[in-house]
């Protein structure tokens, strides 16, 4: 399949295990330069309808900028496999895997900072609440607990019958139609929209159903994780676009006075400021990171 140049992965791509009944996930991976000894690791993680390749334009910087950075898909999600099992997709379960991921990653002499967007921002929390070793978590245009009400809970509500009734296919059909109905979103090329379309397709049903389940009776966390980061003394960033439609930027604000994180908006972004303004967040996420690093 075709893709844009910025979702065209020239990256290693890889098969990464988990463990028990999830098996290995697909990755993508920029290595930084040898250095002699382990550098950091960004560990990506995408949001619900998403995949690794929504990273692909933060990769290259991140590891020129000296962190390997690993890019993945969610178990269930496009290219990675999952169990037929509504219940593994939640955020807690997910979190409990994903820290075991942060743990083999941290055991091999690598500091990781975690970033979660979206979905995977409450999945990153849930690693971090599961005692994931984290040197940071960044949290991107995710919120404090279940999606608000608007066009993209909308989109879940109408999605779940038709997909139990009629299928993945169908599901994806009426998603299609009600993006028409809306403002176009920032660089949704026909490349692009193709992508979506087949990374949807490709994942699991039960992964789809279960994460929209989440998104809509996710409780709010906020201060459980508070109290996990200051008692770890691991530093937080929340950052999301200015057009952010899916949690509200002041919802998001709030978050990160809850916390005790920095917080950064990123202009002429909405709700995927990793594909719509990767400059401005890369030099965020950069600058933050470092700070972090070299506390």
């Amino acid at each position: 399949m075709n893709r844009p140049p910025s979702q065209i992965s020239p990256h290693g791509g890889s098969r990464v295990d988990l463990p028990g009944r999830y098996g290995p996930i697909a990755a993508l991976h920029a290595r930084a330069a040898a250095t002699g000894h382990p550098p950091p690791t960004a560990l990506l993680v995408p949001g619900y309808t998403g995949s690794k390749e929504d990273f692909v334009p933060l990769l290259d910087p991140i590891a020129a900028a000296g962190l390997d950075a690993m890019a993945i898909d969610m178990p269930g999600q496009y290219e990675s496999g999952g169990p037929d099992d509504e219940d593994a997709y939640l955020p807690a379960t997910l979190g409990m895997v994903l820290a075991e991921l942060v743990g083999k990653l941290a055991a091999e002499g690598n500091q990781v900072v975690l970033l979660g967007h979206s979905y995977g921002g409450l999945v990153a929390r849930g690693a971090v609440l599961a005692g994931a070793p984290v040197a940071g978590l960044t949290l991107m245009c995710s919120g404090p607990g279940e999606l608000p009400d608007g066009p993209r809970r909308q989109t879940l509500d109408l999605g779940e019958p038709a997909m139990r009734e009629h299928g993945i296919e169908a599901a994806q059909r009426m998603r299609e139609q009600l993006d028409a109905m809306n403002p176009p979103r920032p660089g949704n090329t026909p490349e692009l929209v193709a992508l979506m379309r087949e990374r949807f397709v490709r994942s699991q049903p039960a992964a789809l159903l279960g994460k929209a389940h989440a998104l809509r009776t996710e409780p709010d966390l906020v201060s459980s994780l508070a109290r996990t980061l200051h008692v770890g003394g691991i530093p937080c960033l929340v950052t999301c676009g200015e057009g952010d439609d899916a949690w509200s930027v002041s919802s998001q604000r709030d978050m990160a006075d809850r916390l005790d994180a920095d917080f950064a908006v990123i202009p002429g972004a909405c709700h995927s400021p990793n594909t719509e303004n990767p400059t401005e967040l890369l030099a965020t996420l950069l600058s933050t990171w470092r700070s972090w690093l070299t506390a």
